[in-house]
């Protein structure tokens, strides 16, 4: 069985450690580079499990490993911590966080799960801060640096808990509705800025459409774009074989041709 050691010995001699000259690329990254090069394979990582593409599924993992190890290493080379400490906090943490499986702990519902591993996340946090202070604020555990449809989701998710929240999906609708309503009145008024947070205000209401509805905001959006996606591929390739130019077509034959696409693209 392969282990991490293996990944960890051509991370160093990359970086020309242990009398290897290494890569001039590799000897310059930092884990602030590093991190934006998982980020990108995280999202290749989506794209191939959205797919369902299974050779690739298995590539894109070794990708994000790789880059988890990557940086784990520039941290054990300033001497900050190991891979067995990474590997150890968190196993320790799940550990400490399933005390229903580990330890003699009862749970008998979703809602029992979900508040029991909340508070144990809150525990943890406290005892980390200075002084065993609490935190300022529920929100304070939302990274910033989160993508904006994520962020929006996790901080719903924050608020309900604290007992914020609508009572049915329905008055999130009617939310939605009128943000949209002050949106066009934004417009209206030829106000950038206000027209631009009201924008936000829909799409921070819709996220909490697909939170009350079951599912993910970000997965419905996935699929919506690649659904659109592939409908414009079929037009494409229609007007391709026509010799026709998408530019230089009236708005009826534009629509004609976006129509016949929609209904080819499930068949």
């Amino acid at each position: 069985m392969e282990t991490l050691d293996s990944l960890s010995d051509i991370i160093r001699t990359l970086r020309g450690k242990g009398g290897s000259d290494g890569c001039a690329w590799d000897k310059q990254q930092t884990a602030q580079t590093m991190w934006k090069c998982l980020a990108e394979e995280v999202y290749e990582l989506e794209d191939a499990i959205s797919k369902q593409d299974l050779i690739n599924v298995c590539e894109e993992l070794g990708d994000v490993l790789f880059q988890l190890v990557f940086i784990i290493e520039i941290f054990q080379e300033k001497k900050a911590f190991t891979l067995s400490d990474v590997i150890e906090q968190v196993a320790q943490k799940m550990i400490r966080r399933h005390p229903h499986v580990y330890e003699d702990a009862v749970v008998t519902s979703k809602e029992d799960l979900d508040l029991q591993w909340d508070r144990i996340k809150a525990r943890e946090k406290q005892e980390k801060s200075p002084d065993n202070q609490q935190m300022a604020s529920v929100l304070d555990r939302v990274p910033r640096g989160m993508p904006s449809l994520l962020r929006a989701l996790k901080v719903s998710k924050c608020v309900v808990k604290e007992g914020f929240d609508w009572d049915t999906i329905q008055q999130v609708i009617q939310t939605a509705r009128e943000e949209m309503d002050e949106f066009e009145a934004a417009l209206s008024s030829g106000n950038q800025k206000e027209a631009v947070l009201e924008f936000g205000d829909i799409l921070f209401s819709l996220v909490n459409v697909a939170r009350f509805a079951g599912f993910h905001p970000e997965t419905a959006l996935s699929e919506s774009t690649t659904k659109f996606e592939g409908r414009y591929r079929l037009m494409e390739k229609e007007l391709n074989k026509r010799d026709l130019s998408l530019k230089e077509l009236p708005r009826d034959q534009i629509d004609s041709f976006w129509e016949a696409a929609k209904n080819n693209y499930d068949k």
